[in-house]
């Protein structure tokens, strides 16, 4: 089905305007056309059905259900549920306010911060689009991962006093959920669509224009000179250039397929990608809301070890 997209792309770079296929500015040009309308077909669809199952998980629902969880159980529960409900990093603060006061464990808090910006629906209904199943399913299952042991290791280390003070002291109420129909939930479904993509845009076509331009005029072996299988520091680099990044997954992905079309290994992409959606500057800004900056820096620490671990891993299995 997704074969449309390239006989678009085909119809319009190659029929229309004519331009001669091998050509950088050709090759850039139906990168970007593809990808555009691709990757604009799976959000509208997929976040649709996806938003629908979303709005069974409202905060308060998903508090009830972290609550009393302990280290290990509630670690792998809250990284899960990190999947499925609709929170980025924006929703930090009151999120961890909530959880915090709620007597959830500070590491099962992380492990659920964790995983819900960096393993979404859009980052796995585009990589399963764009790349098939299994690197679906790998960035499912490396994103889990690094979201349950970088929680268990903040939950062990006992890192409670550095909490600002001030989220210890607030107390809040229990909420009156409303129940909503079927019509309500299609179109709280519609609606959703719209804002996610209203605000992602951008980013999705600045990512898809990133790739377009990595695709067309990077050389072959540019990618792999530095960050290919022969550098041990390739999954540290790819690390450190994601991590000032600010993206979202639809933003990222384009570039994603970009860089893997010149040969940089799975691991090492993948390391960069949960760079880029799991740790930014503007997230560690609304962070030291709620964090001491010794916490802070632990849990950027931490997370970021343990992507490199992941990405070192998934290089070695699949080399």
């Amino acid at each position: 089905m997704l074969k449309i997209f390239t006989m678009l792309a085909n119809l319009v770079v190659y029929d229309w305007l004519g331009m001669e296929k091998g050509r950088h500015l050709t090759e850039a040009l139906h990168f970007f056309i593809e990808d555009t309308t691709k990757i604009f077909f799976l959000l509208t669809v997929i976040i649709f059905f996806v938003s629908i199952i979303r709005s069974f998980f409202t905060p308060e629902r998903t508090r009830r259900f972290l609550s009393g969880k302990k280290l290990f159980l509630g670690n792998i529960l809250a990284a899960m549920l990190g999947v499925v409900t609709p929170f980025c990093s924006c929703s930090a603060c009151p999120l961890f306010i909530g959880f915090v006061e709620s007597g959830i464990p500070l590491g099962v808090t992380f492990s659920f911060l964790i995983s819900s910006p960096m393993v979404n629906e859009v980052a796995l209904v585009l990589l399963f689009g764009l790349f098939g199943w299994k690197i679906a399913g790998l960035y499912l299952i490396s994103g889990l991962l690094v979201a349950i042991v970088a929680g268990i290791v903040i939950g062990k280390l006992n890192l409670e006093r550095y909490v600002q003070d001030y989220v210890w002291q607030i107390r809040m109420g229990e909420v009156q959920e409303a129940v909503m129909s079927w019509r309500e939930r299609i179109e709280y479904a519609r609606g959703y669509v719209k804002d996610i993509l209203r605000r992602i845009w951008p980013y999705v076509l600045g990512g898809i224009g990133v790739g377009a331009l990595i695709h067309g005029y990077v050389p072959e072996d540019f990618l792999l000179r530095y960050a290919g299988p022969g550098n041990p520091l390739a999954v540290p680099i790819a690390v450190l250039i994601g991590v000032p990044l600010y993206s979202n997954a639809a933003g990222v992905i384009p570039v994603v397929q970009a860089v893997m079309s010149k040969g940089l290994p799975l691991g090492t992409t993948l390391a960069f990608m949960m760079a880029v959606t799991a740790l930014s500057l503007p997230e560690a800004t609304i962070l030291t809301q709620v964090l001491k900056k010794e916490l802070l820096i632990i849990f950027f620490g931490t997370v970021s070890v343990a992507i490199i671990l992941v990405g070192y891993l998934f290089n070695f299995i699949l080399s």
